[in-house]
């Protein structure tokens, strides 16, 4: 198989010791359901759509919890946050069918749920005032910064265990590193890797909130807090070197140059006549125009999460599927995601909201489909489009695919010049990943 197993990045074998000490095997451990249970109990969500106004209403009196200064709050260890979560899709069969695909293998989309909800819990536990069943904060996800799997398949009929804790903290922020495994022959094995960037504001969602301070008690613990500042540190170079603020390097430049050369349709004008506008695909190749698909979803309530916004779990989950949907009708073969990284929260969805997504194959290399997937919400009222999301998927296809071909040098064009080079940017950064 072409599929390359990525390295996992797991603790370190004597923090995980430390960490998991006293939660060996699963029974006892909290479900999936416990955990979105917990959730509502701590922030005092409503169960009931009508009521999320007084609901929320009641939060405001939450204002007079939050610390002034980050060192009023009391600093917190690494293990004060650690959770493991079961799902149980073998020794529960009855939950099996959410989960289930057309391939029986776990749907990824609902993985990408799960792992959104245990973040928030986790960011949850680590801020936990004594004495205080409602938290003052409203933690909501920032950012996806990277999914990384080693394995192909998740099978339907195995238990699944998440673990995770809190990894770093700034002064608002937090991040959080999650592992998943799953059952086999009586041992869990590692099947993806995951980190979040949470972020926690004032009661009504409005303001940043100041968290706990995080102390390392290790040198394994002190390794991953500096690199939850590496991570920071890298997020900012590659936002400051976007190609939305600035140009493409000389190398993109002659990359881009070079497809416009050989797209070049020499044989419809005279020598020395080559017309810009008279362009030929390339053998095994498509356009890059021609490799994208669209999607409506309409946010109902169902799809709240506990702060009465559309849950970013969902949100994720469609985007995966659409970004699927794009690799496997491009490709022609059963696609395999890989990694998911750089998913940026810009802007929350409010129920009743029009979501309009789309899906577009941006770099390939050999088996390879990288996927940008665009998700921005339509006010019917005002006519109104506002960007809420980015996504960025690697998929590896069963075959080989085709090239996908950006038009570039007129019209509209240069865009899709921009976006292959943005898509051949995270897929070399994925790459040294895995």
């Amino acid at each position: 198989s072409a599929y390359r197993l990525c390295i996992m990045r797991t603790l370190p074998s004597v923090l995980a010791r430390t960490l998991t000490s006293g939660t060996s095997g699963s029974p006892g451990l909290p479900d999936m359901s416990e955990v979105r249970r917990k959730l509502r109990d701590i922030v005092g969500a409503s169960t009931n759509w009508r009521d999320h106004v007084q609901a929320m209403q009641e939060r405001k009196a939450l204002h007079t919890l939050l610390a002034k200064r980050q060192e009023d709050l009391p600093p917190r260890r690494m293990k004060d946050s650690y959770l493991e979560v079961i799902l149980p899709l073998g020794s529960q069969p009855e939950i099996r069918e959410k989960y289930l695909n057309v391939h029986n293998s776990v749907r990824f989309g609902r993985i990408l749920e799960d792992l959104d909800s245990l973040g928030v819990l986790i960011c949850y536990t680590h801020t936990k005032q004594e004495m205080q069943p409602r938290s003052p904060l409203s933690i909501v996800t920032a950012l996806v910064d990277k999914i990384n799997l080693c394995q192909k398949i998740i099978h339907p009929d195995c238990d699944i265990k998440f673990t995770g804790n809190v990894s770093w903290v700034g002064k608002t922020s937090m991040e959080v590193k999650m592992h998943m495994l799953q059952l086999h022959d009586g041992d869990y094995n590692p099947v993806l890797d995951a980190t979040f960037v949470m972020v926690a504001r004032d009661p009504e969602n409005k303001r940043p909130a100041f968290v706990n301070p995080l102390i390392p008690e290790s040198p394994e613990e002190e390794e991953i807090f500096k690199q939850g500042e590496l991570n920071k540190m890298r997020r900012i170079d590659f936002s400051t070197a976007s190609l939305l603020k600035m140009a493409p390097t000389a190398e993109e430049r002659n990359i881009v140059h070079d497809i416009f050369l050989n797209t070049l349709d020499t044989r419809q004008e005279g020598e020395g006549t080559v017309s810009f506008q008279s362009r030929k695909l390339p053998p095994n190749s498509v356009w890059m125009e021609d490799a994208k698909l669209k999607a409506l979803q309409i946010c109902h309530p169902e799809e709240r999460n506990i702060f009465n916004r559309i849950f970013g779990g969902f949100l994720m989950r469609k985007a995966f599927e659409l970004g699927w949907a794009t690799a496997c009708s491009y490709g022609g073969s059963r696609p395999f995601i890989v990694s998911v990284d750089d998913i940026m929260f810009q802007k929350p969805v409010e129920v009743g909201s029009l979501l309009l997504l789309s899906g577009q194959v941006c770099y390939t290399e050999n088996n390879y489909i990288q996927v940008r997937v665009h998700s921005e919400v339509y006010n019917a009222n005002t006519r109104e489009h506002h960007t809420t999301n980015i996504f960025h998927f690697t998929f590896i296809s069963e075959n080989e695919v085709p090239q996908v071909v950006p038009k570039t040098y007129g019209g509209k064009y240069p865009i899709k010049s921009m976006l292959y080079l943005d898509g051949k940017r995270h897929f070399t950064a994925v790459m040294k990943e895995i």
